[in-house]
């Protein structure tokens, strides 16, 4: 179920031309370990990627991290040291993203996908850890890293420098609206241009955030307003296909009725109206008990 909704969420927050993995195959790992980890921290995280000698083994630098995150956090939240570490799985075309962490505190799975799709990167499975509970900001880095060499492609550094700053301001959103409506947020504008077009203007943009933050009952401060609209402007910038956005969203559409409609997903319903039954059964319980016990 998890994957799924991770998948439909990559493609609702998809808004860049996709890349392949064009020398990797189908069921590659490519591994980034932080540089600063010692080397129980570093087989400790080996052995729970359940990592082989035959996967690629990757480093990436504090100096690196400052690199991508110095402009969007101070240089104290990025710390002195590489300790995020990350793996990268391909699989068949058409398979997605799927994203899931571990000892990660601020950054959701959801804006990992936003930021991965960002950057160009599709149909793989990521894994993000470290072996304390970190940020998981600069996970990133290591991500598109591993993305470049496995693909033997460069990421455009503004389309990396745009990815970062998209996946710190979406975090930073997160604290003041919470990480699922920062995200939905995101999804919400995209989905708003890929259906009628970028905004000529800044005032044009301005409103189309404005509502869509409206429609979904989340309330907004000017300097969060002026943020996305620094952010989407960068992004207009970079020449997105925006036809192919609306393709995506159709796409994502259609998987979700399918899953509604499928075994998996009518396995699930019932699931959760066994739980309301069984709970309202508890309730009604508790009221008999008490009022036997008044008599």
């Amino acid at each position: 179920m998890k994957k799924i909704i991770l998948t439909l969420m990559a493609i609702l927050l998809f808004a860049f031309p996709t890349l392949s993995f064009a020398d990797a195959v189908v069921g590659d790992m490519i591994i980034t370990l932080g540089e600063n980890l010692s080397e129980q921290q570093k087989q400790a995280l080996l052995n729970e990627m359940n990592a082989t000698g035959e996967d690629e083994i990757i480093t990436v630098s504090n100096k690196e991290e400052h690199q991508y995150l110095g402009a969007y956090i101070p240089k104290a939240t990025i710390g002195t040291k590489a300790i995020s570490s990350t793996s990268i799985t391909i699989e068949k075309a058409g398979s997605g993203l799927e994203v899931s962490t571990k000892n990660i505190n601020w950054v959701t799975d959801e804006m990992y996908l936003n930021a991965l799709m960002t950057a160009g990167l599709k149909d793989a499975s990521i894994y993000v850890t470290a072996p304390f509970e970190v940020s998981g900001t600069a996970a990133l880095t290591g991500l598109i890293k591993a993305y470049e060499i496995s693909s033997d492609k460069v990421i455009p550094e503004d389309v990396k420098q745009v990815a970062n700053e998209e996946l710190v301001t979406t975090a930073k959103l997160g604290d003041e609206v919470g990480a699922e409506n920062a995200a939905a947020l995101m999804a919400k504008i995209k989905d708003e241009i890929a259906k009628n077009g970028v905004p000529e203007t800044e005032a044009d943009l301005r409103a189309l955030i404005e509502n869509a933050a409206n429609e979904l009952g989340i309330t907004l401060t000017e300097e969060d307003i002026n943020n996305l609209i620094n952010l989407f402007n960068k992004m207009k910038e970079l020449n997105i296909d925006w036809n192919q956005v609306g393709q995506q969203l159709e796409q994502a559409k259609d998987q979700i009725s399918n899953f509604l409609n499928s075994e998996e997903g009518q396995s699930f319903l019932q699931q959760v109206q066994e739980f309301f039954i069984a709970l309202w059964d508890a309730i009604i319980s508790i009221f008999t008990n008490s009022e036997q016990n008044a008599a």
